[in-house]
């Protein structure tokens, strides 16, 4: 008799077609365990921008060999976001029921918030008490408590995310953390004997790519573009902020932002006090348009608001634009920084409007270089493939 195959679920509030870093580093953890188990994702409806992208507009689909997807309603912020509490919640609470119900797995991975993560401890504790014990390992990728500290949410809220926050980590058999900055904090909360792994993002080489074409609607004329999630944390308006002072220097120099984010109703502020099409505010886009977004810029924008709990965070926007051979300008701290200093990936400034303003300025002027966009193309292949890093994830998930 042919023995059955592992069974891991996935537990995720966002899955593809949503171009985001979980989404990328899900996909290749995924994709890697499907070639020796069966994976079965638990997940919500697409945002309606993007639910044509989705194979079964019914909700749920085979989306390639071994891989069930599972989609179910949910409440979306004004940007198509699932955040904030009652979006969480109508995400947690049907998980709950769907892990009941759902058949024997080996194992269940669970992404962030921490409410996400309660629910699945609660739920397999269930099961476990009908003779049904399931594990499931945690993915960090990033401490939710200390961030809601540093944002000044009030004593008790803070107080009940960490008290959440450690109650999903100290039931996982394993956390996988993104980082070794995310790895201390997770043992800090959860305690030193946590098993932690850190499994650093990755972004897919084949689809973040310098071979292609520019983005049919980019224009001509020199562009910098935000790709991503524009949240608190990450101040992306620093950029917005900085255009009055780099108009001054390069008549005509645009800024795009494409994705969605609590930051979108200030960006839409900042641009409107600007001059027609100097700032252009675009809906989430699948990870192809956002490729072709960034090979056609004279350089990616991305930053680390300091001081929010986040300095140790690595944007994944990084790594896509590094793998598409555009350059970077990083405001604030952290690794990545580090690397693109380091490595002549890019540029690292402080988090205030002159010096990014300037290094704005910097890579309009520059002009493309190839050995440089070559360059910075191996680095991430050699050091940030997904393909890697979803293999060292699944291989956390179901050891060999």
């Amino acid at each position: 008799m042919t023995p059955r195959a592992p069974l891991v679920v996935l537990a995720t509030r966002i899955f593809v077609p949503e171009a985001a870093a979980a989404t990328f580093r899900l996909q290749a953890l995924v994709q890697a365990l499907a070639e020796r188990a069966e994976v079965r994702v638990l997940t919500t409806n697409a945002p309606s921008s993007l639910r044509g992208r989705v194979g079964d507009r019914a909700g749920a689909g085979v989306t390639s060999a071994g891989v069930f997807v599972a989609r179910w309603p949910v409440l979306r912020d004004g940007t198509g976001y699932v955040r904030g509490y009652l979006p969480y919640l109508s995400f947690d609470l049907p998980l709950a029921l769907r892990l009941l119900t759902a058949p024997h797995a080996d194992v269940v991975v669970v992404e962030p918030p921490p409410t996400t993560g309660a629910v699945t401890r609660v739920a397999l504790a269930m099961r476990r008490l009908v003779g049904d014990p399931i594990p499931y390992v945690y993915y960090a990728a990033d401490v939710w408590s200390d961030a809601t500290a540093s944002m000044g949410a009030p004593a008790p809220v803070v107080s009940a995310m960490r008290w959440v926050e450690r109650f999903a980590l100290r039931g996982a058999r394993e956390v996988i953390a993104v980082s070794d900055g995310v790895a201390e904090r997770v043992r800090a909360l959860a305690g030193a004997d946590t098993p932690v792994t850190v499994v650093p993002n990755g972004i897919d080489t084949e689809v973040f790519t310098p071979d292609g074409e520019r983005h049919p609607q980019a224009g001509e004329s020199p562009y910098l573009v935000y790709a991503g999630t524009a949240s608190e944390w990450q101040g992306a308006e620093i950029f917005a902020e900085a255009m009055p002072a780099v108009l001054e220097r390069v008549p005509g120099a645009r800024l795009i932002y494409v994705g969605q984010g609590a930051s979108w109703p200030l960006l839409e502020r900042l641009r409107d006090a600007l001059p027609n099409g100097t700032i252009e505010l675009r809906p989430l886009v699948p990870a192809e348009e956002a490729a072709a977004w960034l090979r056609g810029a004279a350089a990616t924008v991305v930053s680390v608001r300091p001081g929010l709990g986040y300095d140790f965070a690595y944007p994944t926007k990084v790594i896509a634009a590094l793998a598409c051979g555009t350059p970077v300008v990083f405001a604030g701290p952290g690794p990545a920084a580090q690397d693109l200093c380091a490595h002549d990936l890019g540029v690292a400034v402080e988090y205030a409007v002159a010096p990014v303003a300037q290094a704005m300025v910097d890579a309009l002027l520059a002009g493309p270089d190839e050995g440089a966009a070559a360059q910075r193309v191996q680095w991430v292949r050699t050091h940030r493939s997904l393909a890697q890093t979803g293999e060292a994830a699944s291989q956390v998930v179901l050891p060999s």
